[in-house]
């Protein structure tokens, strides 16, 4: 799952981007200022940035500027200043990409997906594969054989049970709401209906499979109010 940054401090634009990519399956965070985008950079290993120029507390060229000093980050400028120099200019600044206002989101979603089928590419060439086995303490899930097992005894997961665990799994500490977990592991038609108790009930089924007290869980974990999220305690 591609996890995105979209910078811009148009509101509507920023939902309209980030509705189109969810769609597409990825992960987006939002920022609406520079500094707010450089510190969610910092904070964030992201697989693409889509940044605007005009912003508040920093512009888009000294927010690319600063985030080259700590990561290599693929970062696509949106911006409605068009100009070759302006173009020139941001790719000086570390930009990969240039789309200019208005832009058609059909074609956003093209570069965002070149970019990442590259640096898979080159990741592969350069030996580094995505990691295809998650151990967190007595927890292991082999994504490949979409096997999981505790300790040595496996664990019989349905298919909607293993991917709600692979998603959360491979994005420890991070929290899905249950609407965006429906959507993601159930798809669109599930998302529409909008019943999230689905979700609620393979969270628990899923820990009386792989907590050893699904009453006090040690990897699937509740955050009040908001959803669900993975990290492996003791």
């Amino acid at each position: 799952m591609a996890k995105v940054l979209v910078v811009d401090d148009e509101k509507l634009i920023v939902k309209g981007i980030r509705f189109s990519l969810e769609q597409d399956g990825m992960d987006v965070d939002c920022a609406y200022d520079g500094e707010e985008a450089v510190n969610k950079a910092r904070d964030t290993e992201y697989d693409v940035i889509l940044l605007d120029v005009m912003l508040p507390k920093a512009d888009g060229y000294e927010v690319c500027q600063s985030i080259r000093e700590f990561s290599e980050v693929p970062i696509i400028m949106l911006t409605a200043k068009g100009g070759d120099m302006d173009k020139i200019l941001g790719l000086e600044y570390g930009a990969d990409d240039y789309i200019t206002k208005p832009f058609n989101i059909l074609e956003v979603k093209a570069r965002i997906k070149a970019i990442l089928r590259r640096n898979s590419k080159r990741g592969r060439k350069n030996g580094a594969p995505e990691n295809r086995v998650i151990a967190a303490g007595s927890l292991k899930i082999d994504r490949d054989s979409r096997r999981v097992f505790v300790g040595e005894k496996e664990m019989n997961l349905t298919a909607k049970e293993f991917d709600l665990l692979e998603l959360l799994a491979c994005n420890p500490n991070k929290v899905y709401s249950r609407e965006s977990l429906l959507g993601y592991v159930w798809g669109n038609k599930a998302m529409d209906s909008g019943d999230v108790r689905t979700v609620d009930v393979h969270v628990r089924r899923l820990r009386e499979k792989i907590e050893p007290s699904p009453s006090a869980p040690q990897f699937v974990h509740t955050k009040w109010g908001v959803g669900y999220y993975f990290r492996a305690q003791g």
